[in-house]
């Protein structure tokens, strides 16, 4: 019977920004026109926010973010180290970087075999990283060679539909040249110290932007403007079942699986009742109390209208990880909560204890 590692983590793009730019999302959002003038207005916001934006529009306070962050990936990087995957699967949103208009599945694993990922070159759309400097003043030919595992995909693809669940899987990419942001930013920031990404991945996009994927492009619209709604993605519910029976398949595999939700948790730019200037801290706040408790059914119960009410379309990533854990009776070992006003989402760490 094999073992399992859950991890959570936040693959926030401008994290890979200098700190100048860590902003950049509120930025543009106080460049809307649709937006009131007056709540645009630094006096007029909450406390907290003021004090990030500070004299310097955020910059001294994305510092500060930096470092409790990369704090984080540096925990779950060890964690990872000393569980010694066989394979590592990760849970992310495609904003429209591989899957378009011609195909938006809701769940697909990626059978890849060994694919060179270019974060720099390759950086689309709602990466934000096109032609940028990023924190470690790397270049365009620094990649990664990510290995694959196409008979561990094949496995799970096979185990999924066995169980009801018919995902789509592919064994190249479509539209990308090779990973979408959820998941490359992952490897980024778990390999902050630039040790290398040793460890054959999975990746399993979800549609987690639903009704805004194709008439948004995944990413931000003018506040006010009536887009033309798509179809939604799949449910919370949907995506926890989708994680048990992810973990029930792989538990009577051979392998050493670490399972990884990658997603910050609510997105101001989504979250139109605080004018897309703020995540939804309340939200959010309910959620992580709800983790730290092992609260699953607090989650199962949340419908699609609620996550985008609150600008949590991203956790359809973490409802997978919640379900899986909760299949496994794993423990949460440790987390933690990263609050912000200025820098567009409250991100969560996470490791599960191996079971």
């Amino acid at each position: 019977m094999a073992e399992l590692l859950g991890l959570g983590l936040s693959h926030y793009p401008p994290l890979s920004l200098p700190d100048a730019q860590m902003a950049t999302i509120l930025r543009a959002t106080l460049r809307d026109p649709g937006i009131p003038e007056d709540v645009k207005d630094p006096r007029v916001w909450p406390e907290a926010a003021r004090a990030e934006w500070g004299v310097d529009e955020g910059t001294a306070a994305a510092a500060a973010h930096r470092v409790a962050l990369v704090a984080e990936f540096r925990k779950i990087r060890r964690a990872l180290d000393d569980f010694r995957p066989d394979v590592v699967l990760i849970w992310g949103d495609d904003q429209y970087e591989n899957f378009r208009e011609d195909v938006i599945p809701a769940f697909t694993v990626c059978a890849y075999d060994d694919i060179d990922v270019h974060p720099w070159r390759h950086a689309q759309g709602s990466s934000m990283m096109a032609g940028k400097p990023n924190a470690w003043g790397e270049g365009p030919d620094k990649h990664y060679r990510v290995r694959g595992r196409r008979d561990v995909a094949r496995q799970l693809v096979t185990g999924l539909i066995d169980q009801g669940f018919d995902v789509a899987y592919a064994y190249k990419p479509l539209h990308h040249p090779s990973l979408a942001h959820a998941f490359t930013n992952a490897i980024l920031y778990l390999d902050h110290d630039r040790q290398g990404w040793p460890w054959p991945t999975i990746a399993v996009p979800i549609n987690c932007y639903g009704r805004r994927v194709i008439s948004a492009r995944g990413f931000m619209s003018p506040y006010g403007v009536p887009l033309d709604w798509d179809p939604p993605g799949p449910t919370p519910a949907r995506c926890m079942d989708l994680g048990a029976a992810t973990a029930r398949i792989l538990r009577e595999s051979p392998w050493r699986v670490a399972l990884v939700a990658s997603s910050s948790w609510s997105h101001a730019f989504l979250c139109d009742h605080t004018f897309r200037l703020f995540p939804d801290i309340a939200a959010d706040r309910a959620l992580y109390r709800a983790l730290q408790a092992g609260d699953a059914a607090a989650w199962r119960r949340c419908t699609t209208a609620d996550f985008e009410a609150a600008g949590q379309q991203e956790l359809l990533n973490w409802c997978p990880l919640v379900g899986a854990m909760q299949a496994m009776g794993a423990g949460l070992d440790w987390s933690r909560f990263v609050e912000t006003h200025v820098f567009n989402s409250n991100k969560v760490f996470a490791v599960y204890r191996a079971c």
